[in-house]
């Protein structure tokens, strides 16, 4: 017999995917907290909407099984009900419909209104800004755009997310500001594109008019970039960066691959050449910004030598951070109708390969920055150590800096100067010379 749940009307968000979704998912629980609902983020509750991520086989093989599970969870009377949202429900909706019909419903990327509605709650159109915090208190993501309108090959995003579409400088400002008056001391720009942001607002790339009014906020120390389309990168976002001490030296700009065969099969825009030509933009412009690209290996068509290419250019270019993915087959997509030619084994093998040399690099990085020192924001206690990260270092991807908390307390949340100890592959270790 089904047996009902004592928590009553307790909504549980479960957040899967990437920071886009963490942002939408504390957007949804500002609005129902607003609506005077009781809602937790990756806890218990009576009513449960999961938040899919669908970008590659991994990611919906994980937000499948998280849907299962709530679903049985349903059956056996351990939760009232079951929402699904995000990508993967944008994506495969009647699919999902049909094969796991025990959700209760499915909503895509842009019916939070309708997602509210089944919840019991309005939408409020009035919370600009306003969202429940799930990352820790000193650092929050700030979406600038949603969507994207590049035709790259290989990606599903503009099926799930749509065309790119900006928000005003004004709005985003607000926000920052809302953010600050929490605590926030960090935002993290985050987008499909960032390059793109404002063409569709203002018919020109407005990234570097949307940072100048960032850095007027009070209270806001860093800001980081995330996830910046190399092909048409506004120059001027370059001199902010280096003139602008807010603005951490730090960008994330997804690369792809090398081969210009690979890269036009990929349509994305660029070439070998242009590239390294950006890449030496940014190195002579901001000589002390750190470097964070992606790489996709086993595309379809990727012979021995493009890889070989590929290996050596990441050898020379010595990025600071470097994330490699194996490829994959995406319904839909333009690199769709091509032969998925490349085995999963050597997939695997190439983005090993990849990462051990990446892996050497950030080693001998890490080594030149003993005995020197970096300005550090202490994020969290773990075991017997502090971890913070230098403004070289975006949350949950980079290097960490462990402070030991059996000799030295710091404050999480706090700007502390440390002196880098001893270093490995992708952590350092250090000691605290005084809080900022």
């Amino acid at each position: 017999m089904r047996t009902k749940t004592l928590k009553k009307n307790k909504i549980n968000v479960v957040t899967l995917g990437c920071s886009k979704n963490v942002y939408d998912s504390e957007v949804l629980m500002g609005q129902l907290k607003a609506n005077n609902k009781e809602v937790a983020h990756q806890e218990e509750g009576n009513i449960v909407v999961i938040n899919t991520c669908g970008f590659i086989d991994n990611a919906k093989e994980e937000s499948v099984n998280t849907i299962l599970t709530y679903a049985e969870k349903k059956e056996a009377g351990l939760v009232d009900k079951v929402f699904v949202t995000g990508c993967l429900s944008e994506r495969y909706k009647p699919d999902l419909e049909a094969e796991i019909p025990n959700v209760d419903q499915y909503f895509g990327t842009t019916d939070l209104p309708l997602l509210l509605k089944a919840l019991g709650a309005d939408y409020k159109h009035e919370l600009i800004g306003e969202r429940l915090a799930t990352t820790p208190k000193h650092y929050a993501y700030l979406k600038i755009s949603e969507g994207c309108d590049r035709p790259c090959s290989f990606c599903a995003i503009p099926l799930m997310r749509g065309k790119h579409r900006s928000k005003p400088v004004e709005e985003l400002v607000v926000e920052a500001q809302k953010l600050a008056k929490e605590g926030v001391k960090e935002l993290i720009l985050i987008a499909q594109d960032l390059t793109y942001y404002g063409l569709d607002l203002y018919k020109e790339r407005a990234l570097g008019k949307l940072l100048r009014a960032l850095v007027g906020v009070e209270g806001i120390e860093w800001i980081r970039l995330h996830y910046a389309f190399p092909t048409g990168f506004p120059e001027d976002v370059l001199d902010i960066i280096r003139e602008e001490p807010k603005i951490c030296n730090y960008i994330d700009i997804p690369l792809q691959h090398i081969s210009d065969k690979v890269l036009k099969s990929m349509r994305r825009g660029t070439t070998y050449a242009k590239t390294n030509t950006l890449l030496d933009l940014f190195k002579k412009k901001v000589p002390q910004m750190a470097i964070r690209t992606t790489l996709i290996v086993g595309y379809p068509g990727e012979k021995e030598e493009d890889f070989a290419l590929l290996k050596n250019w990441v050898r020379e270019m010595r990025f600071d951070r470097l994330g490699c993915f194996a490829y994959s087959h995406e319904e839909n997509t333009h690199a769709f109708n091509l032969d998925d030619d490349v085995p999963a084994e050597i997939k695997q093998q190439r983005a090993n390969e990849i990462m051990e040399i990446q892996s050497q690099i950030s080693w001998e990085k890490n080594q030149e920055k003993i005995g020197s020192t970096l300005r550090c924001l202490i994020d969290r206690k773990e075991g017997d150590y502090f971890i913070g990260r230098s403004e070289f270092d975006s949350p949950d991807v980079d290097n960490e800096i462990h402070i030991d908390a059996q000799k030295y307390y710091v404050k999480i949340g706090d700007f502390v100067d440390v002196k880098i100890s001893s270093a490995g592959d992708f952590d350092l270790e250090a000691v605290p010379i005084s809080k900022i």
